[in-house]
C-alpha cells in the first residue's frame, strides 16, 4: 500500500503546474487571506501563480505544435496578458468597495458567496501555502489529499474482508481512473471524494461489527463535508439514511446498530438544512441562477424553473449519447455494481448511495461544458471499490461476506463461537 502511494506522488512532480482552473483561484485567495494576507496581498499571489501556470501550459503546447514549434516561448506574453486581465476586474471591483469576505473579488459577489461557504477546503490549505508556498503547498495538498483517498479506498476493501490484492487493485484504481486526476486539482472535489470514503469506510465497519467506530467515523465524516461542500453532506446523509431505512424495512427489525447510523445520517442531513438556512447559505434558487445566467453575468431569469428542467432533460441525452459513443464508463459502472451486489451485499447499498451522490451533484448543474465531468466524479467510486469486489468473488468464489445486514450482538457472538 505504502509503495503504490509513494510511486503515485513521485509521478505527480510531472506536473508541478497547470492542473488549477478557475475555482482555484477563489479556494487559494481564501486560503491565503486565513493565512493574514491583505486582500491586495491574497490577489498578487493568487493572480502570479494562476498566470505562471497558464504560461507553462502555453509553453508545454507551444513545444508539440507542428506550425509553432519553433518559435520562440510564449511564457513572458502569456504571464503579462493574464496579469492584466486579471488585475483588470479585481481592482475594479476592489474599488467598487467588494472587499467582504475572505476571497478576492475576482467574480461578482453573488457568486463569490458560493465559495465563502466552503471554508473546508481552504482551512486544509493553509498550512502548506504558509511553510511551502503557493506552488508547492497546493502541490503537495494535492498529493496527500489523493494518496489519502487511494488508502481508505484500500482499508474499505481490507475492513469488506477482500484479498490483500484486491485492496491494492482498487487503491491504484483510485490513483489511475478520473478520480485521481480530479482528486490532484486544487478544488474541493479531491478533499471532496475523500471525506466521502471515509463515511463509507464507517459504513464498512459498522457492517463488520465496529458499530461504534463506524459510526462515529460516518458523523465525523458528514460533519466535515459540510465545511467543504454542504450540498454533497445533504446528498451523502440523505442517501445513507435511505440505505438504512432499507435495510431494517427488509429485516423487519427496528433496533441496533443500522438504526443508530440512520438516524444519524438522517440528523446531518437535516442539520445541514436547517444549519445552511440559519447561516444565510446560498439557496438552491441561487444556485440556479448561477446555472442560467452564466455566474451571473446576465440578468435573472424571470421563470428559472421550466428552463432548469428543459436543461435538464436535454443534458441527460447528450450525457447519455457521448457515454454511449465511448462506452468504458458505463460499462465499468455496471460490473461494478454487479460485482458489489455479488460480494457483499450489506455494503454494496451504501456504495451505490455513495455513488449516486455524484449523480445528484451533476443533475443540481446541468452544463455539459464543464471541465472533465467533476460534478459526477465521485460516481467513479463505484467502479473504484466494486470492481475489486467483483475481481475478488472471481479469484476467490469459494470465499463470501455476509450477504445480510449487521449482525446485533447476539448473532456477533455465535459468529465468533462458530
Amino acid at each position: 500500500m505504502v509503495v503504490i502511494a509513494v510511486v503515485f506522488a513521485v509521478l505527480q512532480l510531472a506536473n508541478i503546474t497547470g492542473r488549477d482552473t478557475p475555482d482555484t483561484k477563489n479556494y487559494l485567495s481564501y486560503a491565503l487571506s486565513l493565512g493574514g494576507d491583505s486582500k491586495h496581498e491574497a490577489a498578487a499571489r493568487t493572480i502570479d501563480y494562476a498566470c505562471a501556470s497558464r504560461a507553462s501550459v502555453a509553453r508545454r503546447n507551444q513545444a508539440v505544435d507542428v506550425v509553432r514549434f519553433h518559435r520562440a516561448s510564449p511564457t513572458r506574453r502569456v504571464v503579462e496578458e493574464c496579469r492584466r486581465a486579471e488585475w483588470r476586474g479585481v481592482s475594479a471591483r476592489l474599488a467598487a468597495g467588494q472587499t467582504a469576505g475572505r476571497t478576492v473579488p475576482f467574480m461578482p459577489p453573488r457568486f463569490m458567496r458560493i465559495f465563502e461557504v466552503r471554508p473546508g477546503y481552504p482551512v486544509l490549505l493553509v498550512p502548506f501555502v504558509t511553510v511551502l508556498g503557493v506552488t508547492w503547498g497546493l502541490w503537495v495538498s494535492s498529493v496527500l489529499v489523493t494518496v489519502a483517498g487511494g488508502v481508505l479506498v484500500f482499508l474499505v476493501l481490507r475492513t469488506l474482508r477482500t484479498s490483500t490484492g484486491a485492496a491494492l487493485t482498487g487503491q491504484a484504481l483510485f490513483y489511475v481512473l478520473p478520480c485521481g486526476t480530479t482528486a490532484m486539482r486544487p478544488m474541493t472535489e479531491g478533499l471532496m471524494m475523500t471525506v466521502t470514503l471515509a463515511a463509507l469506510w464507517g459504513c464498512a465497519l459498522l457492517l463488520e461489527g465496529r458499530a461504534r467506530a463506524g459510526t462515529w467515523l460516518v458523523g465525523g465524516s458528514l460533519a466535515v463535508l459540510f465545511t467543504v461542500k454542504h450540498s454533497q453532506a445533504l446528498f451523502l446523509g440523505l442517501c445513507l439514511a435511505a440505505v438504512c431505512a432499507l435495510h431494517l424495512v427488509r429485516r423487519r427489525r427496528w433496533d441496533g446498530p443500522l438504526r443508530t447510523l440512520g438516524v444519524v445520517a438522517g440528523c446531518a442531513a437535516l442539520g445541514t438544512v436547517l444549519l445552511a438556512r440559519l447561516l444565510h447559505y446560498p439557496s438552491e434558487s441561487e444556485s440556479l441562477q448561477d446555472l442560467l445566467t452564466g455566474h451571473f453575468s446576465r440578468p435573472d431569469r424571470a421563470r428559472p424553473w421550466p428552463e432548469f428542467f428543459h436543461l435538464e432533460s436535454a443534458f441527460w441525452i447528450e450525457w447519455l449519447r457521448r457515454q454511449l459513443w465511448e462506452p468504458l464508463f458505463l460499462a465499468a459502472v455496471l460490473a461494478a455494481g454487479w460485482g458489489a451486489l455479488r460480494r457483499h451485499r450489506a455494503f454494496a447499498p451504501f456504495l451505490l448511495a455513495a455513488a449516486l451522490t455524484g449523480v445528484l451533484n451533476q443533475a443540481g448543474h446541468p452544463d455539459i461544458n464543464i471541465w472533465g465531468d467533476r460534478l459526477i466524479v465521485v460516481l467513479w467510486l463505484l467502479p473504484v471499490v466494486g470492481l475489486p469486489l467483483l475481481l475478488d468473488a472471481v479469484v476467490r468464489p469459494g470465499v463470501r461476506a455476509p450477504s445480510g445486514a449487521v449482525p446485533g450482538p447476539a448473532r456477533r457472538d455465535t459468529e465468533v463461537a462458530r
